[in-house]
């Protein structure tokens, strides 16, 4: 996949899967939600899976009916309500997980409700269960914020907690926020991740800067046909 493809896997994304009383933010989906469009995905003869998974299939044209499922942030819920979903359909999914901040809370959302974040524990299981967990840097940084050591740190020092929590490679990368410069998914690149997802269609659109379609707690099967359908619109892809 080249810097500037014109092409792009379907990739879905999403933050936390809960109950919920206040959702400002609109990150939440509830679990009952979530198992009926992951069957949704699953009636349409479609798969969903990591981004490892996906990416290592595109590579070999074996991604047909694939698509991608990612969680930002790491929160707690993935691994007690996301996860047992995944697994009744025969699912993966990656999630990219805030290495600074493991068995804490959300603390870069001032305005959203707390939220508990998954701790080291929690990732290793969840591994063990198939998920691949990815960087989203230490501390949630608005990267284009960050100077050029800032930004190092974030790329580099939380893939190497990571790896120590998980005693295995970690190869993918999120952006807060989806904010990707061409500076940003430079350094992305250079930092060694084989992979980075953003959020929206841009110039830096590839490789370490892959679009990606939010589903929230409106989207039945309607709308997820709608995302889906737009995204072939967009991309000139159909799959």
């Amino acid at each position: 996949m080249s810097r500037h493809t014109a092409v792009m896997p379907y990739v879905l994304m999403y933050h936390s899967v809960a109950e919920y009383r206040s959702d400002p933010l609109l990150v939440t989906v509830s679990p009952r939600r979530f198992a009926a469009q992951m069957a949704w995905l699953r009636r349409q003869g479609l798969r969903g899976v990591s981004m490892r998974d996906l990416l290592t299939a595109e590579a070999s044209g074996q991604a047909r009916g694939m698509v991608g499922l990612t969680f930002d942030d790491g929160y707690a819920d993935f691994a007690s309500e996301a996860v047992p979903i995944l697994l009744r359909h025969g699912f993966t999914a990656t999630v990219f997980a805030v290495a600074g901040h493991l068995g804490g809370h959300n603390v870069w959302d001032p305005d959203g409700p707390r939220k508990p974040l998954m701790t080291a524990q929690d990732l290793r299981e969840v591994t063990a269960a198939g998920m691949e967990v990815a960087s989203h840097t230490v501390n949630h940084t608005f990267l284009e914020m960050a100077d050029d050591a800032g930004l190092e740190l974030e790329l580099k020092e939380s893939r190497m907690l990571l790896e120590d929590v998980l005693d295995r490679e970690v190869t993918g990368f999120a952006y807060p926020y989806g904010l990707a410069g061409a500076r940003e998914v430079d350094a992305v690149r250079a930092a060694g991740y084989s992979y980075a997802c953003a959020i929206w269609k841009s110039e830096h659109s590839g490789r370490h800067a892959l679009a990606r379609t939010y589903v929230g707690d409106r989207d039945g099967p309607l709308r997820m046909r709608a995302k889906r359908a737009r995204h072939r619109l967009q991309w000139g892809r159909s799959r």
